[in-house]
């Protein structure tokens, strides 16, 4: 099922207020945030996690053979989304 994504007048006003610096950077933003490309490269982070909500996570996400950080990915760009 696709996402149905509303627009506030608010954000619409906002929109169109925008100076074409600012739209290019969001069309830049956005593509590099929908598929990584040789120009956005991949950076390491370290994160504390109790060790308990990262095993259950890995179990959860190995039985369904996706790997933990590949999911944790997905889980970023769709929180992104909203």
């Amino acid at each position: 099922m696709k996402t149905i994504q509303k627009f506030s007048k608010e954000y619409l006003e906002h929109c169109k207020s925008m100076k074409p610096e600012q739209i290019v950077r969001f069309l830049d933003d956005f593509r590099r945030l929908h598929g990584a490309t040789k120009e956005d490269p991949m950076r390491l982070i370290s994160m504390k996690i109790p060790e308990s909500l990262l095993n259950a996570f890995k179990l959860k996400y190995q039985a369904g053979g996706i790997r933990d950080q590949t999911q944790i990915k997905v889980l970023m760009k769709e929180w992104l989304k909203t």
